[in-house]
Protein backbone atom coordinates (compact mmCIF):
# COMPACT_ATOMS: atom_id res chain seq x y z
CA UNK A 1 0.00 0.00 0.00
CA UNK A 2 2.78 2.43 0.90
CA UNK A 3 4.50 1.77 -2.43
CA UNK A 4 1.40 2.61 -4.45
CA UNK A 5 0.73 5.65 -2.30
CA UNK A 6 4.19 6.96 -3.14
CA UNK A 7 3.50 6.34 -6.83
CA UNK A 8 0.20 8.21 -6.54
CA UNK A 9 1.89 11.19 -4.91
CA UNK A 10 4.53 11.25 -7.63
CA UNK A 11 1.81 11.13 -10.30
CA UNK A 12 -0.15 13.90 -8.61
CA UNK A 13 2.98 16.04 -8.41
CA UNK A 14 3.68 15.53 -12.10
CA UNK A 15 0.06 16.33 -13.02
CA UNK A 16 -0.08 19.55 -11.04
CA UNK A 17 3.30 20.57 -12.43
CA UNK A 18 1.60 20.49 -15.83
CA UNK A 19 -1.64 22.11 -14.63
CA UNK A 20 -0.05 24.99 -12.73
CA UNK A 21 1.03 27.08 -15.74
CA UNK A 22 -2.26 26.30 -17.47
CA UNK A 23 -4.25 27.76 -14.63
CA UNK A 24 -2.33 31.00 -14.31
CA UNK A 25 -5.03 33.21 -15.77
CA UNK A 26 -6.80 35.97 -13.89
CA UNK A 27 -7.16 35.80 -10.14
CA UNK A 28 -9.95 33.49 -9.01
CA UNK A 29 -12.88 35.13 -7.31
CA UNK A 30 -14.03 32.09 -5.39
CA UNK A 31 -10.80 30.83 -3.93
CA UNK A 32 -12.54 29.99 -0.66
CA UNK A 33 -15.35 27.90 -2.19
CA UNK A 34 -15.28 24.93 -4.61
CA UNK A 35 -11.55 24.91 -5.26
CA UNK A 36 -10.75 24.60 -1.56
CA UNK A 37 -13.37 21.87 -1.11
CA UNK A 38 -11.92 19.78 -3.91
CA UNK A 39 -8.39 20.25 -2.59
CA UNK A 40 -9.55 19.04 0.82
CA UNK A 41 -11.18 16.02 -0.83
CA UNK A 42 -7.91 15.14 -2.59
CA UNK A 43 -6.06 15.31 0.73
CA UNK A 44 -8.71 13.11 2.35
CA UNK A 45 -8.40 10.51 -0.42
CA UNK A 46 -4.63 10.50 0.08
CA UNK A 47 -5.05 9.93 3.83
CA UNK A 48 -7.57 7.12 3.28
CA UNK A 49 -5.28 5.43 0.77
CA UNK A 50 -2.32 5.66 3.13
CA UNK A 51 -4.29 4.15 6.01
CA UNK A 52 -5.67 1.35 3.82
CA UNK A 53 -9.32 2.39 4.07
CA UNK A 54 -9.67 2.30 0.26
CA UNK A 55 -7.94 0.20 -2.38
CA UNK A 56 -5.26 1.76 -4.63
CA UNK A 57 -7.46 1.44 -7.72
CA UNK A 58 -10.37 3.16 -5.98
CA UNK A 59 -8.07 5.89 -4.71
CA UNK A 60 -6.72 6.53 -8.21
CA UNK A 61 -10.25 6.72 -9.64
CA UNK A 62 -11.33 9.12 -6.90
CA UNK A 63 -8.29 11.31 -7.49
CA UNK A 64 -9.03 11.49 -11.22
CA UNK A 65 -12.68 12.43 -10.67
CA UNK A 66 -11.94 15.02 -7.96
CA UNK A 67 -9.12 16.48 -10.00
CA UNK A 68 -11.43 16.85 -12.98
CA UNK A 69 -13.95 18.65 -10.80
CA UNK A 70 -11.20 20.82 -9.41
CA UNK A 71 -10.15 21.71 -12.91
CA UNK A 72 -13.73 22.57 -13.85
CA UNK A 73 -14.09 24.81 -10.80
CA UNK A 74 -10.82 26.51 -11.54
CA UNK A 75 -11.86 27.11 -15.14
CA UNK A 76 -15.17 28.59 -14.01
CA UNK A 77 -13.36 31.05 -11.80
CA UNK A 78 -10.87 32.06 -14.46
CA UNK A 79 -11.02 35.44 -16.13
CA UNK A 80 -13.44 35.62 -19.03
CA UNK A 81 -10.71 37.09 -21.14
CA UNK A 82 -8.97 33.73 -21.14
CA UNK A 83 -11.96 31.86 -22.66
CA UNK A 84 -10.25 31.73 -26.04
CA UNK A 85 -7.66 29.30 -24.65
CA UNK A 86 -9.98 27.30 -22.34
CA UNK A 87 -10.55 24.43 -24.77
CA UNK A 88 -6.84 23.97 -25.31
CA UNK A 89 -6.07 24.10 -21.60
CA UNK A 90 -8.80 21.59 -20.79
CA UNK A 91 -7.56 19.16 -23.44
CA UNK A 92 -4.05 19.31 -22.05
CA UNK A 93 -5.36 18.99 -18.50
CA UNK A 94 -7.44 15.91 -19.32
CA UNK A 95 -4.38 14.37 -20.95
CA UNK A 96 -2.31 15.12 -17.84
CA UNK A 97 -4.93 13.80 -15.43
CA UNK A 98 -6.00 10.68 -17.30
CA UNK A 99 -3.64 9.75 -20.11
CA UNK A 100 -0.36 10.34 -18.29
CA UNK A 101 -1.14 8.03 -15.32
CA UNK A 102 -2.60 5.37 -17.62
CA UNK A 103 0.39 5.45 -19.95
CA UNK A 104 2.81 5.37 -17.02
CA UNK A 105 0.95 2.42 -15.46
CA UNK A 106 0.91 0.53 -18.76
CA UNK A 107 4.64 1.08 -19.33
CA UNK A 108 5.50 0.07 -15.77
CA UNK A 109 3.36 -3.09 -15.97
CA UNK A 110 5.11 -4.10 -19.18
CA UNK A 111 8.69 -3.00 -18.57
CA UNK A 112 8.89 -2.89 -14.80
CA UNK A 113 8.49 -5.52 -12.11
CA UNK A 114 5.73 -4.34 -9.75
CA UNK A 115 5.84 -7.53 -7.69
CA UNK A 116 9.59 -7.55 -7.07
CA UNK A 117 11.02 -5.87 -3.99
CA UNK A 118 13.81 -3.36 -3.95
CA UNK A 119 17.38 -4.68 -4.26
CA UNK A 120 19.34 -6.05 -2.56
CA UNK A 121 16.84 -8.77 -1.78
CA UNK A 122 18.67 -9.81 1.38
CA UNK A 123 17.91 -6.50 3.02
CA UNK A 124 14.42 -6.13 1.55
CA UNK A 125 12.78 -9.48 2.23
CA UNK A 126 9.60 -7.86 3.40
CA UNK A 127 8.93 -6.02 0.11
CA UNK A 128 6.62 -6.00 -1.69
CA UNK A 129 4.09 -6.70 0.99
CA UNK A 130 4.76 -8.02 4.46
CA UNK A 131 3.68 -11.55 3.52
CA UNK A 132 6.07 -12.10 0.62
CA UNK A 133 8.60 -14.82 1.44
CA UNK A 134 12.18 -14.97 0.25
CA UNK A 135 11.43 -18.03 -1.89
CA UNK A 136 8.59 -16.19 -3.62
CA UNK A 137 10.82 -13.22 -4.33
CA UNK A 138 13.51 -15.50 -5.72
CA UNK A 139 10.92 -17.19 -7.95
CA UNK A 140 9.79 -13.80 -9.23
CA UNK A 141 13.34 -12.73 -10.01
CA UNK A 142 13.97 -16.03 -11.79
CA UNK A 143 10.82 -15.51 -13.86
CA UNK A 144 12.07 -12.05 -14.77
CA UNK A 145 15.47 -13.46 -15.78
CA UNK A 146 13.87 -16.16 -17.92
CA UNK A 147 12.32 -13.38 -19.96
CA UNK A 148 15.40 -11.17 -19.75
CA UNK A 149 18.38 -13.57 -19.66
CA UNK A 150 20.87 -10.83 -20.49
CA UNK A 151 20.04 -8.83 -17.34
CA UNK A 152 23.49 -8.98 -15.79
CA UNK A 153 22.50 -7.01 -12.71
CA UNK A 154 19.69 -9.46 -12.02
CA UNK A 155 22.07 -12.42 -12.11
CA UNK A 156 24.52 -10.55 -9.86
CA UNK A 157 21.81 -9.99 -7.26
CA UNK A 158 20.27 -13.45 -7.52
CA UNK A 159 23.46 -15.54 -7.26
CA UNK A 160 24.39 -14.83 -3.60
CA UNK A 161 20.77 -15.27 -2.52
CA UNK A 162 20.62 -18.71 -4.15
CA UNK A 163 23.86 -19.61 -2.39
CA UNK A 164 22.50 -18.42 0.95
CA UNK A 165 19.37 -20.61 0.70
CA UNK A 166 21.42 -23.67 -0.28
CA UNK A 167 20.68 -23.85 -4.02
CA UNK A 168 24.34 -24.21 -4.89
CA UNK A 169 24.02 -25.56 -8.44
CA UNK A 170 21.65 -22.73 -9.34
CA UNK A 171 23.98 -20.24 -7.65
CA UNK A 172 26.87 -21.49 -9.79
CA UNK A 173 24.76 -21.08 -12.93
CA UNK A 174 23.80 -17.56 -11.85
CA UNK A 175 27.47 -16.63 -11.30
CA UNK A 176 28.35 -17.97 -14.76
CA UNK A 177 25.65 -15.78 -16.28
CA UNK A 178 26.83 -12.82 -14.22
CA UNK A 179 30.36 -13.32 -15.57
CA UNK A 180 29.01 -13.63 -19.11
CA UNK A 181 26.92 -10.44 -19.02
CA UNK A 182 28.81 -8.32 -16.47
CA UNK A 183 32.36 -9.32 -17.25
CA UNK A 184 35.03 -11.35 -15.48
CA UNK A 185 36.36 -10.29 -12.09
CA UNK A 186 38.35 -12.07 -9.42
CA UNK A 187 35.51 -11.94 -6.92
CA UNK A 188 32.98 -13.38 -9.38
CA UNK A 189 35.32 -16.23 -10.29
CA UNK A 190 35.92 -16.91 -6.59
CA UNK A 191 32.19 -16.91 -5.85
CA UNK A 192 31.63 -19.33 -8.74
CA UNK A 193 34.32 -21.67 -7.43
CA UNK A 194 32.84 -21.50 -3.94
CA UNK A 195 29.37 -22.37 -5.24
CA UNK A 196 30.75 -25.32 -7.23
CA UNK A 197 32.56 -26.62 -4.15
CA UNK A 198 29.42 -26.25 -2.03
CA UNK A 199 27.40 -28.12 -4.66
CA UNK A 200 29.93 -30.97 -4.35
CA UNK A 201 29.34 -31.25 -0.63
CA UNK A 202 32.24 -29.02 0.38
CA UNK A 203 34.80 -30.78 -1.80
CA UNK A 204 36.90 -28.43 -3.94
CA UNK A 205 36.66 -30.31 -7.23
CA UNK A 206 39.09 -29.86 -10.10
CA UNK A 207 36.56 -27.68 -11.93
CA UNK A 208 36.00 -25.53 -8.85
CA UNK A 209 39.75 -25.25 -8.33
CA UNK A 210 40.18 -24.10 -11.93
CA UNK A 211 37.77 -21.22 -11.30
CA UNK A 212 39.58 -20.31 -8.09
CA UNK A 213 42.93 -20.29 -9.84
CA UNK A 214 41.47 -17.98 -12.48
CA UNK A 215 40.40 -15.65 -9.69
CA UNK A 216 43.91 -15.64 -8.21
CA UNK A 217 45.37 -14.95 -11.65
CA UNK A 218 43.13 -11.87 -11.87
CA UNK A 219 43.92 -10.80 -8.31
CA UNK A 220 46.69 -12.52 -6.37
CA UNK A 221 45.21 -11.22 -3.10
CA UNK A 222 41.71 -12.65 -3.59
CA UNK A 223 41.11 -14.02 -0.09
CA UNK A 224 38.28 -16.45 -0.74
CA UNK A 225 40.02 -18.04 -3.71
CA UNK A 226 43.34 -18.43 -1.87
CA UNK A 227 41.68 -19.99 1.16
CA UNK A 228 39.74 -22.49 -0.95
CA UNK A 229 42.81 -23.42 -3.00
CA UNK A 230 44.51 -24.15 0.31
CA UNK A 231 41.50 -26.22 1.32
CA UNK A 232 41.80 -28.17 -1.93
CA UNK A 233 45.43 -28.96 -1.05
CA UNK A 234 44.38 -30.12 2.42
CA UNK A 235 41.67 -32.34 0.94
CA UNK A 236 44.25 -33.84 -1.42
CA UNK A 237 46.45 -34.72 1.58
CA UNK A 238 49.01 -31.99 0.81
CA UNK A 239 48.87 -30.36 4.21
CA UNK A 240 52.26 -28.69 3.86
CA UNK A 241 51.10 -26.96 0.67
CA UNK A 242 47.89 -25.89 2.38
CA UNK A 243 49.84 -24.54 5.35
CA UNK A 244 52.19 -22.59 3.05
CA UNK A 245 49.24 -20.96 1.28
CA UNK A 246 47.52 -19.99 4.51
CA UNK A 247 50.71 -18.79 6.18
CA UNK A 248 51.31 -16.54 3.17
CA UNK A 249 47.85 -15.08 3.58
CA UNK A 250 48.47 -14.24 7.23
CA UNK A 251 51.89 -12.78 6.52
CA UNK A 252 50.39 -10.10 4.27
CA UNK A 253 47.09 -9.61 6.09
CA UNK A 254 46.18 -6.53 8.14
CA UNK A 255 46.09 -7.13 11.88
CA UNK A 256 42.33 -6.49 11.93
CA UNK A 257 41.44 -8.61 8.89
CA UNK A 258 38.07 -10.25 9.72
CA UNK A 259 39.11 -13.54 8.11
CA UNK A 260 42.27 -13.98 10.24
CA UNK A 261 40.55 -16.36 12.74
CA UNK A 262 39.40 -18.59 9.89
CA UNK A 263 42.92 -18.97 8.54
CA UNK A 264 44.34 -19.53 12.02
CA UNK A 265 41.83 -22.31 12.62
CA UNK A 266 42.71 -23.84 9.26
CA UNK A 267 46.41 -23.84 10.17
CA UNK A 268 45.63 -25.44 13.50
CA UNK A 269 43.59 -28.06 11.67
CA UNK A 270 46.58 -29.13 9.57
CA UNK A 271 48.82 -29.15 12.64
CA UNK A 272 50.84 -26.01 12.10
CA UNK A 273 49.68 -23.76 14.91
CA UNK A 274 49.26 -26.68 17.30
CA UNK A 275 50.65 -30.07 16.19
CA UNK A 276 48.19 -32.85 16.70
CA UNK A 277 48.95 -35.91 18.79
CA UNK A 278 48.73 -38.90 16.49
CA UNK A 279 47.63 -42.26 17.79
CA UNK A 280 50.94 -43.75 16.60
CA UNK A 281 52.95 -41.28 18.68
CA UNK A 282 50.88 -41.98 21.77
CA UNK A 283 51.10 -45.75 21.30
CA UNK A 284 54.87 -45.60 20.83
CA UNK A 285 55.19 -43.66 24.04
CA UNK A 286 53.92 -46.63 26.05
CA UNK A 287 57.23 -48.47 25.60
CA UNK A 288 59.47 -45.51 26.39
CA UNK A 289 61.03 -44.49 29.64
CA UNK A 290 59.43 -41.69 31.55
CA UNK A 291 62.13 -39.23 30.54
CA UNK A 292 61.87 -40.10 26.85
CA UNK A 293 58.11 -40.03 27.00
CA UNK A 294 58.11 -36.63 28.61
CA UNK A 295 60.57 -35.28 26.08
CA UNK A 296 58.49 -36.38 23.09
CA UNK A 297 54.93 -35.94 24.32
CA UNK A 298 54.83 -33.45 27.16
CA UNK A 299 55.34 -30.37 25.03
CA UNK A 300 52.74 -31.54 22.52
CA UNK A 301 50.21 -32.22 25.27
CA UNK A 302 50.72 -28.81 26.81
CA UNK A 303 50.34 -27.01 23.49
CA UNK A 304 47.18 -28.95 22.74
CA UNK A 305 45.74 -28.19 26.18
CA UNK A 306 46.54 -24.49 25.75
CA UNK A 307 44.84 -24.34 22.37
CA UNK A 308 41.70 -26.08 23.63
CA UNK A 309 41.30 -23.44 26.33
CA UNK A 310 40.64 -20.90 23.59
CA UNK A 311 39.16 -23.23 20.97
CA UNK A 312 36.86 -25.49 22.94
CA UNK A 313 34.76 -26.54 19.95
CA UNK A 314 37.34 -29.11 18.78
CA UNK A 315 35.84 -32.37 20.07
CA UNK A 316 38.51 -34.49 18.40
CA UNK A 317 41.17 -32.35 20.03
CA UNK A 318 39.64 -32.89 23.48
CA UNK A 319 39.53 -36.65 22.94
CA UNK A 320 43.18 -36.67 21.84
CA UNK A 321 44.09 -34.75 24.96
CA UNK A 322 42.18 -37.18 27.21
CA UNK A 323 43.81 -40.15 25.46
CA UNK A 324 47.26 -38.59 25.87
CA UNK A 325 46.77 -38.12 29.62
CA UNK A 326 45.62 -41.73 29.96
CA UNK A 327 48.72 -42.96 28.08
CA UNK A 328 50.91 -40.85 30.36
CA UNK A 329 49.22 -42.41 33.38
CA UNK A 330 47.71 -39.09 34.49
CA UNK A 331 44.12 -40.18 34.86
CA UNK A 332 43.18 -37.27 37.09
CA UNK A 333 44.20 -34.84 34.37
CA UNK A 334 42.26 -36.92 31.85
CA UNK A 335 39.16 -36.61 34.06
CA UNK A 336 39.72 -32.87 34.41
CA UNK A 337 40.14 -32.45 30.67
CA UNK A 338 36.95 -34.42 30.04
CA UNK A 339 35.10 -32.17 32.48
CA UNK A 340 36.38 -29.07 30.70
CA UNK A 341 35.41 -30.54 27.33
CA UNK A 342 31.86 -31.23 28.49
CA UNK A 343 31.60 -27.69 29.78
CA UNK A 344 32.70 -26.31 26.42
CA UNK A 345 30.19 -28.50 24.55
CA UNK A 346 27.31 -28.10 27.01
CA UNK A 347 25.24 -25.94 24.65
CA UNK A 348 25.70 -28.23 21.63
CA UNK A 349 23.92 -31.56 22.01
CA UNK A 350 25.59 -33.04 18.95
CA UNK A 351 29.14 -32.28 20.06
CA UNK A 352 28.34 -33.34 23.62
CA UNK A 353 27.10 -36.73 22.41
CA UNK A 354 30.20 -37.15 20.23
CA UNK A 355 32.38 -36.33 23.23
CA UNK A 356 30.58 -38.75 25.57
CA UNK A 357 30.72 -41.56 23.02
CA UNK A 358 34.46 -41.00 22.60
CA UNK A 359 34.97 -40.99 26.37
CA UNK A 360 33.19 -44.34 26.65
CA UNK A 361 35.51 -45.83 24.07
CA UNK A 362 38.47 -44.60 26.09
CA UNK A 363 37.05 -46.19 29.21
CA UNK A 364 36.77 -42.92 31.09
CA UNK A 365 33.06 -42.30 31.20
CA UNK A 366 33.29 -40.55 34.55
Amino acid sequence: MALWFVFALMTAAAVFAVLWPLGRGAKTQREGSEVVVYKDQLAEVARDAESGLIAPAEADAARVEISRRLLAASDAEANVAANASVSFRRAVAVFALVAMPLIAAALYARLGSPSIGDFPIASRTAAPGANASLSQLVAQVETHLEKNPSDGRGWEVLAPVLFKIGRYDDAARAWRNSIQYNGETASRRADLGEAMAAAAGGVVTSDAKAELERAIKLDSNEVKARYLVGLAAEQDGRKDDAANIWRGMLANAPADAPWRPLIQQALARVGVAAPKLSDDTIAAAKDMSNSDRNEIIRGMVERLATRLKTDGDDVEGWLRLVRAYIVLGERDKAQSALKDARGAAAKDAGRLKQLNDGAKELGIDG
